[in-house]
């Protein structure tokens, strides 16, 4: 796939809603102070009414009560800052998607309910149990098949699957498929190539029919590599049922791409920007959020068991089944 090709499914409005805004990121980027921060809120406000108008794009920030909006922006605050260190960095992408899991998954106006009980530690007369009554959402979550563009979006799409294993009434943990894909970066964002590698991914094809696929991916840039990979399904007429996205920031420009691109795609995002770079990174972004995740390749591309790894024992034992399923994705 190549940003021409990706620009093309975009329409006139598209392109003038992009240029608008890319205009007004300008001004912001000549400015300072408390005209910085107007501009800003302007600029906002104009990004949240383009988005409102799609159905299929639900961006955090601007459909969530004022208190939750709050939280949600420190979060992003935190992921942006170039103070946060690894460690933090893993734990606010923690907390950014489990807060978009709810986002997507928890109607509020569901009253579908189960019972779940418990044997707890206490056995002092007798062994102690306790019930709750927890959401039902098993019809949402049950039929899902993680997919992960390798790398950067490994522990977003673990820390999804996790969620859909603790909501589930039966402890579902879902297939995985991995996905080899890259970008051409001696390219600008103009004439930028997606190259899918089926050599290095690891996917069963008939396993992916009637699926709802989910793709978590911390950026959203240019929409290309997901593109890529769902028009790659649709050329060996595999239909999912139904497709999500979570990122933790995406450009207007990957969104609007993505959802044209793809009929039955809903993306979910904890915060929109408003730019790209000649080098398709997004403006302002978080910078490279595998590297902020996984450290840099050193030169030696790290292959799955090393990013694993890399996350150290904590993660490992907390995302043991999900990583067990990786593994032996890998392996078979």
């Amino acid at each position: 796939m190549t940003a021409p090709a990706l620009d093309g499914y975009l329409n006139a409005d598209d392109n003038a809603a992009i240029g608008h805004i890319g205009t007004l990121y300008d001004a912001i980027l000549n400015s300072a102070g408390d005209e910085q921060v107007r501009l800003y809120n302007n600029m906002g406000a104009e990004l949240h009414t383009l988005t409102d108008k799609e159905e299929r794009i639900r961006v955090y920030a601007f459909n969530s009560p004022q208190e939750d909006y709050f939280e949600g922006s420190r979060i992003v605050a935190k992921l942006r800052d170039t103070r946060t260190a690894n460690e933090e960095f893993i734990y606010y992408t923690q907390r950014s998607y489990e807060i978009l899991f709810k986002f997507a998954y928890c109607d509020p106006k569901n009253t579908k309910r189960y019972y779940r009980t418990v044997k707890t530690p206490v056995t002092f007369p007798k062994q102690n149990y306790a019930v709750h009554r927890l959401v039902d959402i098993d019809d949402k979550i049950e039929n899902t098949v993680m997919c992960v563009l390798l790398r950067g979006a490994l522990l977003p799409a673990i820390i999804m699957s996790k969620e859909i294993e603790e909501y589930s009434s039966k402890g579902y943990v879902t297939p995985f498929a991995l996905f080899k894909i890259s970008r051409d970066d001696s390219r600008q964002e103009a004439d930028m190539r997606y190259i899918l590698n089926l050599d290095k991914s690891y996917f069963d094809l008939e396993g992916l029919r009637d699926k709802d696929l989910v793709f978590a991916d911390p950026m959203n840039a240019t929409g290309g590599s997901i593109i890529t990979i769902l028009k790659y399904l649709e050329e060996n007429g595999i239909t999912p049922r139904s497709i999500k996205v979570f990122n933790e920031i995406a450009s207007l420009k990957g969104l609007l791409r993505l959802v044209r691109a793809v009929k039955n795609c809903d993306v979910y995002t904890m915060w929109v920007d408003p730019a790209l770079n000649d080098k398709a990174y997004i403006l302002p972004g978080l910078g490279d959020a595998g590297d902020r995740l996984n450290g840099p390749d050193e030169g030696v591309p790290k292959n799955m068991i090393r990013l694993i790894s890399g996350y150290g024992t904590n993660i490992a034992g907390l995302y043991q089944a999900q990583v067990r399923e990786i593994e032996n994705t890998v392996l078979n």
